[in-house]
């Protein structure tokens, strides 16, 4: 026995002796390769690479992996399990099937929040704002913004300024730019457009992005640099941004800094108008968000909660419509019959008016009723937003463990994506033109009808659906009615269009557009 002990001592010696760096790399090597295959061979999906986890064609464009993963979603009948960097295991899920949509968004809700991954990356600029909030802060949120949006002053009121801000602002803008025959990024004009009206709606300030000589503004510089950043944090692993967080380096450090003039700012505007109510004894010549709720509830809401509150509408509000507006025009260009069925039904619904008489379209305002009657205009909307929706993916975080409808085993702590873009150009959710631009879609007998908001997620859904829907197609439609009835909104030739991989679905190059004024603005006589 002792001498077989000694002869395994002497081979292992000499073994180990005989093993080289470049041999224990090429078994590693293997085993990396085998594992992959293996993986492949046993699973849907992404292919899920040992260490890296979840990663797509590294040949892939940005712009192209959005395609990538509705191709995936589509090969693996819906839903398909990923991995994490360096995690081991299954870590998560990403989902296109509108049953896991409804579990998690209503049947589920409470099991699935933003959740802490989410929160932490976003903690500097919204603090515990709405848009970052979870269970009793949310809904303390949720029941005073829902009783202040609702309101028939507030509505009143956002309904004024976008009036105000189209006609005195954006439509005096591409008149300029069009009697000097100028190009524009359209993204860039609508971001600016949505930047003032959310700044009037929430705290009652004019910023004056949108002003004719197009400025630079501090505040709107440093919330959009603000939210870049924020959004880099979930493009690397958590410690490479909190290690660059606590040493105040790169992006992290601009981070701060941004946030800090968006911060003063929101504070100085809060306090500005606590002043202005002990000063006047109240704010009620004011209809804005923030002096609404100070009149409400004069002591139960900090000046952080209103400055939290009003940072989290301003993202909300600043990005989503301005990028939905963008492609909708850019797909008008592309499908001019759809251009020509909303000016129809744009001049069907002026030849309504009560006494018309001679009016140019050119000093045509739409009122609030009119907007309503727009049903055609709605349905072209929406499936812009179907296609290119503002949001294109977003995800929640398991409470507890759970099973979703299609039978996937969710562990506790797992992240679930649903991919809002996957879903609108899903053959299976809706049908063999999935892929095309065809508002009539939507409409019924003459008239608008919505779909399911589980299999249209574009505004979110259950319990969290946006409180600003309302708003926002208010706003989207007052812009497309005013710029067409007078303009063709023509792209630059050759001008390159494509998604930017971000949580907003932005062009990356924006949309450069002319304005051609309408050559033939018949006078409108009622019928």
């Amino acid at each position: 026995m002792a001498a077989d002990s000694w002869t395994e001592k002497v081979l292992t010696k000499t073994l180990l002796k005989s093993i080289t760096l470049s041999d224990i790399a090429i078994s590693i090597a293997g085993l990396f390769v085998f594992s992959s295959v293996m993986n492949r061979l046993s699973s849907k999906g992404f292919m899920q690479w040992p260490l890296l986890g979840c990663l797509p064609s590294l040949s892939l464009h940005l712009h192209e992996i959005f395609e990538y993963i509705t191709k995936t979603l589509s090969e693996a009948g819906g839903t398909f399990p990923y991995r994490g960097l360096w995690k081991s295991g299954a870590f998560g899920f990403i989902t296109m099937d509108p049953a896991n949509v409804e579990h998690m968004l209503k049947t589920n809700f409470k099991n699935y929040p933003k959740g802490k991954y989410y929160r932490e990356r976003f903690s500097e600029l919204l603090g515990d704002g709405i848009f970052n909030a979870d269970d009793e802060m949310w809904k303390v949120q949720r029941r005073a913004a829902s009783g202040e949006m609702h309101s028939a002053r507030f509505v009143e009121y956002s309904a004024k300024t976008i009036e105000e801000l189209t006609h005195n602002k954006l439509i005096k803008l591409a008149e300029k730019l069009s009697r000097d025959g100028r190009s524009v990024d359209l993204q860039d004009m609508f971001l600016r457009f949505t930047f003032d009206n959310i700044c009037m709606a929430a705290l009652g300030v004019d910023l004056e992005c949108l002003n004719i000589e197009l400025p630079e503004v501090p505040f709107a510089r440093a919330f959009e640099q603000a939210t870049e950043y924020s959004l880099f944090r979930f493009t690397v692993p958590p410690f490479v941004w909190k290690v660059m967080r606590y040493l105040q380096v790169g992006s992290e450090r601009q981070l701060r800094a941004a946030v800090e003039v968006v911060h003063e700012f929101a504070e100085k505007t809060v306090l500005s108008r606590r002043m202005e109510r002990k000063k006047l004894g109240g704010l009620s010549h004011r209809s804005e968000l923030l002096s609404n709720l100070m009149e409400a509830n004069t002591h139960l809401y900090s000046d952080k909660f209103l400055r939290d509150f009003c940072i989290s509408f301003i993202l909300a509000g600043r990005d989503t419509s301005s990028v939905a507006l963008a492609w909708f025009f850019w797909l008008l260009n592309k499908n001019p019959d759809v251009e020509s069925k909303i000016l129809d039904e744009l001049v069907a619904i002026l030849k309504q008016r009560v006494n018309l008489g001679l009016v140019d379209a050119k000093s045509v305002v739409f009122t609030t009723n009119e907007l309503k009657k727009m049903e055609y205009l709605q349905a072209a909307l929406s499936e812009s937003l179907r296609l290119y929706p503002s949001v294109p993916i977003d995800f929640k975080e398991a409470l507890n463990d759970d099973v979703l409808p299609d039978g996937n085993k969710i562990k506790k702590g797992a992240r679930i994506f649903y991919c809002i873009y996957s879903m609108g150009r899903m053959e299976s959710i809706w049908g063999k033109d999935c892929r095309e631009f065809n508002p009539g879609r939507w409409i019924k007998e003459g008239k608008f009808v919505s779909e399911s908001q589980f299999k249209y997620a574009v505004f979110n859904a259950g319990p969290r659906l946006c409180l600003g829907k309302k708003f926002a197609y208010h706003q989207m439609k007052m812009v497309a009615a005013s710029l067409l009835m007078r303009y063709s909104v023509c792209v630059v030739k050759d001008h390159p269009v494509e998604p930017k991989l971000t949580t907003t679905l932005y062009m990356k190059h924006g949309l450069k557009v002319w304005f051609k004024p309408r050559l033939e603005l018949p006078q409108l006589q009622a019928s």
